[in-house]
């Protein structure tokens, strides 16, 4: 990509420098000279100059030009405070008055409204119209979410543009014509999409405002404190609008490197299940009963040292810190090797280590430059769903090719050239095809190769459902695109030397992890082949499906649990019902009561995102800081806190007495994070990959290791990659394929603003299976595989394979996770009920 000249201007006599083909309205701010706007934001894409408010004058043209949408060119001589300007700007903010109630005191936007700024800045001061304003039912549930006062409305198009162009939902457009003209939607109808508070944000008058906060504070009686929200792996960046200690809105906090201004609803509106009943504000021992930190620390120390050497960990939902000082309790003060951060078997860690080279890694931003997106086993609007949005832009305004490779229809594959379905457990062996068809080694002609042969640059999106024997093989396949090499080995081991790419084809991955800071934890140490700092371990321990099964049969005894809920989020329920009855002391860190706490022997709560002091590991490699903004209820203590007194009690001191202490241990112990402060992180995060101790980060081995992996490490995952043959291998019976759905989990069921979206288990077939099994969508059906069954409502669609159905995991009451069992599982489907005619 061509670099673009500088130019130079002047504006109201001051010299600009800007970039050739910048807009007016962006290089004035840089020569600090205030242009007002409504309409335009850039992160909207093209400008399209609806307002008028941004008129200036420019030499040599006679008529007044919209600052927003006129480039700037060399030499260009700009006033933005001539009569025939103010004029102009009285006339729009007089003109937009006409119809606008003067009900600044009862608006939610009073006070932070760029409406009442700019009528007091560029305003005439005072109306000339004495005639009716125009009338609308208000407010208007637009959504259950979001409120509309159409009669505040200015039409400035911004929320009907991010409909339109940002998530695409086309949900948003304007009704009627002339000064009759209104926001809404077809028939009426409510306004649903995983991103639509984000028009809230974007609204500058008081038309549009968040039913959680309607009412609930003024501007002046606020404190607003930024964060990071760690509900997902985009980790996107907010802020929290706090008052009297409680968090009563989220709003963006800018950040192009990781979210682009946009963040989702369920990090938008999750905040209220912070003050759920359920929530658990105190430590607890086994039964409920409440007790303070001094005792339930003492009570787990004891537990956990009677039983030194047969401890396990797993950890989910922590930080950097936590997760840090988690391995060292479990290596350093209890002699166990045993720890996991991943909900099921994952890769080894020479895998690891070779998909987090530097060199072929990918950040967020190589999305928009990128030619080809391959995403591939992820589906990132239920998975990441900022990703989503950011993918949608490089294909809308950047001309990106998208090509999708997964098991299941994905939201994005309406906007894909090539589409590929592989069979649930065959992503190994798509992987493997797939490397053969690009590498040149196979004389393979699919539109997915052809679509990613001889592109210039690409970002492959991977997710870490894929499996640990995709994920080994994902290297070659990233070698195969980069080098065109005839002689590539798909399953031969992967050295130093292997990864270098040609300058004529850029790949990079970008993981797309099951938990909000999976990397992070696994760069702290939380593996159970790998210490802080991804390094090697004379012993090696047990990963997460073999816990659970050294548990049942009694090879270990106890169990630290950290922000996980086996028995909603892990395969297999029945076997960790088992394993956690076996296990004859557990310790658990829960925000919530859920029945994996109350197996518990003793219980600590975990502060949320709000309340959290620490740091985050984006996918890509960037160290953010999670900063606490609201009060912890009750006797909540912080979690590194809590870990390092329970270390201290169990004779391991790690020194850490703070949070800044606890970060230095972090980076002390983590050779490529040595470089990293706390203010190199600042508000923005920084990429380790991108600071001088990027060095320090493990070369590969000149040999990867060929031995087998643990036992428990990755063998469930090898026998369901293994598999082979048709995708249903019982006859009449369906190969079941899992996702998890945005919406399942506490994020609905304790968050009573977004309850109507709890979603209910349905079974998604084809239209072919459908037919053969006299199905039609609505319809009751019982899924069995072997003595285990769940009930769920037919859902046709077309684009699912024949020979295949999907469930939703972790659905309350009918969850698919109690079906599976770690091999490739096939169900019988047994149709209970018809919808009516």
């Amino acid at each position: 990509m061509s670099e673009k000249r500088e130019v130079t201007l002047t504006i109201d006599g001051r010299e600009v420098t800007a970039v050739e083909g910048e807009m007016l309205h962006d290089a004035a701010r840089k020569g600090d000279v205030e242009i007002p706007v409504f309409c335009y934001e850039p992160k909207l894409g093209a400008p399209v100059g609806a307002c008028r408010m941004c008129l200036v004058e420019i030499e040599g043209i006679p008529k007044l030009q919209t600052s927003c949408s006129t480039p700037v060119r060399d030499g260009m001589v700009v006033h933005t405070r001539t009569d025939q300007v103010k004029k102009a700007q009285n006339a729009v903010v007089e003109f937009l008055l006409v119809n606008h109630p003067l009900d600044c005191p009862v608006c939610d936007k009073g006070g932070e409204c760029p409406l009442q700024d700019i009528t007091t800045g560029w305003g005439p001061g005072k109306s000339r119209v004495i005639d009716e304003k125009r009338h609308f039912e208000k407010p208007i549930e637009l959504s259950p979410l979001v409120a509309i006062d159409r009669e505040r409305c200015i039409l400035c198009y911004r929320c009907v543009r991010f409909s339109q162009e940002v998530s695409e939902d086309a949900q948003l457009q304007l009704l009627e014509r002339g000064d009759r003209t209104y926001v809404g939607t077809f028939d009426e109808r409510p306004y649903v999409s995983p991103f639509h508070g984000n028009i809230t944000d974007l609204c500058p008058v008081g038309a549009l405002t968040n039913y959680t906060y309607r009412f609930r504070a003024r501007p002046w009686d606020i404190e607003q404190a930024g964060s990071v929200c760690t509900l997902c792996p985009s980790q996107c960046n907010v802020s929290f609008t706090v008052r009297d200690e409680k968090v009563k809105r989220v709003i963006v906090r800018d950040n192009p490197g990781v979210d682009d201004g946009w963040i989702c609803d369920r990090g938008r509106y999750g905040f209220e299940m912070f003050d759920a009943a359920e929530r658990v504000t105190e430590p607890r021992l086994k039964g409920g009963s409440k007790t303070d930190y001094e005792t339930a620390i003492a009570r787990a120390a004891a537990g956990l040292g009677a039983r030194d050497g047969k401890v396990a960990a797993i950890v989910g939902d922590a930080s950097n810190e936590e997760g840090f000082l988690i391995q060292e309790i479990v290596r350093g003060a209890l002699h166990s090797p045993h720890l996991d951060s991943r909900p099921a078997a994952g890769p080894r860690i020479d895998t690891i280590l070779g998909l987090e080279q530097p060199e072929v890694q990918a950040k967020v931003t190589d999305i928009d430059e990128a030619d080809v997106i391959f995403v591939l086993g992820t589906d990132p609007m239920q998975s990441s769903p900022i990703l989503d949005l950011r993918i949608r832009k490089a294909i809308r305004r950047n001309g990106a090719r998208l090509v999708v490779a997964t098991e299941r229809p994905t939201a994005l594959d309406g906007g894909a050239e090539a589409i590929a379905r592989y069979a649930p457990g065959q992503a190994a062996h798509f992987v493997g095809e797939l490397t053969k068809a690009v590498g040149g080694t196979e004389n393979v002609a699919t539109p997915l190769a052809e679509s990613l042969r001889d592109a210039g640059k690409i970002v492959v999106v991977w997710g870490e459902r894929l499996g640990a024997a995709a994920a080994a093989k994902l290297l070659h396949f990233a070698d195969a695109l980069g080098t065109k090499s005839a002689g590539t080995d798909v399953d031969g081991p992967k050295t130093q030397d292997s990864l270098e790419i040609s300058a004529h084809q850029h790949v990079g991955l970008l993981e797309v992890p099951d938990t909000a800071n999976a990397r992070g934890l696994r760069e702290a140490g939380v593996l159970p082949d790998a210490g802080p700092g991804l390094a090697a371990l004379a012993i090696n321990g047990h990963g997460t499906e073999a816990i659970r099964e050294a548990l049942i049969d009694g090879s270990l005894d106890g169990l630290i649990l950290v922000g996980v809920d086996p028995l909603r989020d892990f395969a297999d329920t029945a076997r960790w019902e088992e394993a956690l009855n076996a296990a004859s002391f557990v310790v658990a860190f829960s925000t919530f009561a859920t029945a994996t706490a109350g197996k518990a022997d003793v219980l600590f709560p975990l502060e949320t995102h709000a309340e959290k002091d620490g740091t985050v590991t984006h996918p890509d490699g960037r160290l953010q800081r999670v900063r606490p903004a609201a009060g912890r209820p009750g006797d909540i203590r912080p979690g590194w806190q809590t870990l390092a007194n329970l270390s201290l009690a169990l004779g391991h001191d790690t020194g850490v007495t703070s949070q800044p202490t606890a970060f230095k241990a972090l980076t002390d112990a983590v050779p490529f994070y040595a470089s990293i402060t706390d203010a190199a992180i600042g508000g923005r995060g920084i990429r380790w990959q991108e600071t001088e101790s990027a060095s320090s980060f493990p070369a590969l081995a000149a040999s990867a290791p060929s031995s087998a992996p643990d036992a428990g490490a990755a063998s469930a995952d090898t026998q369901r990659d293994s598999a082979s043959g048709e995708a249903a291998p019982v006859a009449g019976a369906l190969a079941l394929g899992t996702y998890r759905d945005l919406w399942a989990g506490p994020i609905t069921e304790l968050n009573p603003p977004l309850k109507f979206l709890k979603p209910s288990q349905r079974l998604e077939v084809s239209p072919e299976d459908a037919a053969r099994l006299d199905l039609d969508s609505g319809d009751t059906v019982r899924v069995t595989q072997g003595a285990k069954s769940l009930e769920a409502t037919v859902a046709i669609r077309e684009r699912v394979p024949a020979g295949v159905c999907f469930l939703a995991e972790g659905v309350a009451g009918a969850n698919a996770n109690g079906l599976l069992n770690g091999h490739q599982v096939s169900v019988q489907i047994e149709k209970l009920s018809e919808v009516p005619a």
